[in-house]
């Protein structure tokens, strides 16, 4: 589509996931100019602004994770600049980022979530580790997930099987942002099910099922290869990968997002899946997930990305018509 004009890859930032960021953008960039188009990648810097002032590119494709990749805030940018991007609103992006708010959105709308408490640093440390460890454990049970309210990747991310093991696990998740989501541990299949929107509507594509060697989907197992083995599509029936299938598309819908999303779940030993996270910017490196469920689904990623280039610049002149 040369029609298209110029196309800015965004990647980088500052977050803790800016490696896995650039990994992003190069290998969408390269996808895109496989297909023809007319691509500049650059970082998100603080010269970022002046230069798409100074010399705007038709279309943007943010693909930075993380603080201010996910959380609306290069979104904000983008919109005060003028331009045509893909992915969500910033609002969107706001609430889905922020884990307690999303897990409550969507949970008004009919879909399971692991039970849960929020906890802060301060409350932490203020009103006694102790006693509020206890009361986790007495409400939650054990196992437990502890892991930052906002951000990616599985930084900060740790299961607790045992009391003593969780102070530890409270400082670790900190170190990487706070407040703190405390989860219920939910057994079973961890898939996650990847949802495109190119202009007729959210549809899942097929579920990716995630087997660990370490058994637990951490950073390492996510960025290193054949640190995890990937069944695509997941080893479910039909009737349960339509409902997993459902939950993202009631996700993606419910939290008001545009484009592509990606929602981690897990299906437990019932076949009734847990919605665990809602991600708007999901990774495309070499072992990231929704790239997998798009060769799965017969796409190839170039095509997929112009069409979703080609689907923000009709949203863009549509709102501004």
């Amino acid at each position: 589509m040369s029609d298209l004009g110029r196309v800015l890859v965004l990647a980088g930032g500052l977050s803790h996931e800016r490696d896995v960021s650039l990994r992003s953008g190069r290998r969408v960039a390269e996808a895109l100019r496989e297909v023809g188009l007319d691509v500049e990648q650059r970082d998100a810097d603080a010269d970022l602004l002046a230069s798409l002032r100074n010399d705007a590119p038709h279309v943007v494709f943010p693909l930075l994770h993380g603080v201010q990749g996910e959380d609306g805030a290069i979104q904000e940018v983008l919109s005060l600049a003028g331009l045509p991007y893909v992915g969500s609103a910033p609002t969107a992006c706001r609430m889905a980022f922020d884990k307690p708010v999303a897990k409550s959105t969507v949970r008004r709308a009919g879909i399971a979530t692991p039970r849960s408490a929020v906890l802060s640093q301060s409350t932490f440390r203020e009103l006694g580790a102790g006693v509020l460890l206890d009361a986790l454990v007495t409400r939650l049970g054990l196992p437990l997930v502890v892991k930052p309210a906002r951000g990616g990747s599985a930084l900060g991310t740790t299961v607790v099987r045992a009391a003593e093991d969780l102070p530890a696990a409270m400082v670790e998740c900190f170190a990487y942002g706070e407040p703190a989501l405390i989860e219920q541990w939910i057994d079973g299949t961890e898939v996650a099910v990847s949802v495109l929107d190119t202009g007729d509507g959210p549809r899942a594509l097929p579920a990716v099922e995630i087997v660990p060697e370490s058994g637990t989907y951490d950073y390492h197992a996510r960025y290193t290869a054949g640190t995890t083995e990937f069944f695509v599509p997941a080893r479910l029936s039909a009737e349960v990968a339509a409902a997993v299938a459902e939950v993202g598309v009631a996700a993606h819908r419910t939290l008001g997002l545009s484009d592509l999303s990606r929602t981690d779940v897990i299906v437990d030993r019932d076949g009734v899946p847990w919605l665990l996270d809602v991600n708007v910017a999901p990774g495309m490196t070499e072992t990231s997930l929704l790239p997998q469920s798009v060769q799965a689904a017969g796409l190839d990623l170039g095509v997929l990305a112009r069409d979703l280039l080609a689907a923000a610049v009709e949203r863009h002149r549509r709102d501004a018509g």
